[in-house]
């Protein structure tokens, strides 16, 4: 999979996807997986030199990859997808006055859950499923999704103020989703944030979804088990906490007494007491739509002299 985090630097790649041509070869090599490069020129009615130019701009930018062949009739140059995957993510932008912190799901410093669970790496379950035993297991630290009926998993986010700043916002956004047992669309669940033991809102996830196999789940996952997630931004500042920017509560920053001193503790619950007990599952970077853990930015203002 290809992620595009920076556009400038991705350009060859949007240049190579502006000729229909290329478009087509990408469409054709979908299907049949590789071909050589007669059979690309007859199913797109070109010449071998026309089409030896476009595959050269998409191997250029790793979209396809070609390897020579010894066979009957000589030397064959052999296309096939490098990459059947990407993704353009063009929030990540540099911002003055913060710092970014992209927490693989496993680092989690606390937990309390009740099956149904699990924890699995981009490879296998680790131990087993309906165990909450195994989320204290060493190898979660390379967790890419877990999922529980109800608790909670808490994270322990740094905190690398000086004692001349002070927190201006806080942005924390992840992929998650209800847990059904398989998957249903229609699961509604309770999701309640915490950050240093204050609840500062909840969020109703709609459903568990397995109607669409995720962008980057792998391949051994069952295909009755939950797929994707919804990619939820959380935000606190002056002026509340908004989920997408929708207010969900008037917790602000100064509620929560954040300094360079603090711990800054994230803790997302599925509480026995809450009105939809539908369970959470967080995805990481090799499950669901979004290659990506739990992401956060804390932007920061510098206090002069005076402020102090």
């Amino acid at each position: 999979m290809i992620h595009i985090t920076n556009l400038k630097d991705s350009l060859p790649i949007f240049k190579a996807l502006s000729s229909d041509v290329r478009i087509n070869i990408l469409d054709i090599l979908s299907q049949f997986k590789q071909l050589n490069m007669n059979e690309l020129s007859e199913k797109l009615d070109l010449t071998n030199g026309a089409v030896t130019m476009h595959i050269k701009k998409l191997e250029e930018c790793g979209l396809i990859k070609t390897t020579n062949l010894t066979g009957k009739h000589g030397l064959q140059k052999i296309c096939s997808l490098h990459e059947d995957k990407f993704v353009i993510d063009i929030g990540k932008q540099d911002l003055e006055n913060s710092y970014d912190i992209d927490l693989n799901i496993g680092h989690y410093s606390n937990y309390d859950i009740a099956p149904t669970c699990g924890i699995a790496t981009k490879e296998k379950i680790i131990g087993e499923v309906d165990n909450p035993n195994y989320f204290a297991d060493p190898e979660r630290i390379n967790a890419d999704i877990l999922w529980f009926t109800k608790g909670y998993i808490e994270y322990r986010i740094p905190n690398y103020l000086k004692p001349n700043e002070t927190f201006s916002d806080l942005q924390i956004s992840m992929e998650i989703s209800s847990e059904a047992p398989g998957s249903c669309s229609d699961w509604p669940s309770d999701i309640h944030f915490y950050v240093n033991n204050v609840n500062i809102g909840s969020w109703t996830s709609p459903g568990d979804f397995g109607d669409n196999k995720g962008i980057l789940t792998p391949s051994w996952w069952l295909s009755n088990w939950n797929q994707y997630g919804l990619l939820k931004l959380l935000n606190i500042n002056a002026f509340g906490t908004f989920i997408d920017g929708i207010k969900i509560s008037d917790i602000t920053l100064e509620d929560l007494g954040l300094t360079y001193k603090s711990d800054i503790l994230l803790k997302l619950a599925v509480p026995e007491e809450t009105k939809h007990v539908g369970g959470l599952t967080i995805f990481g970077k090799n499950f669901g739509n979004y290659s990506q853990g739990i992401n956060v930015r804390l932007v920061y203002n510098e206090l002069t002299q005076q402020d102090i």
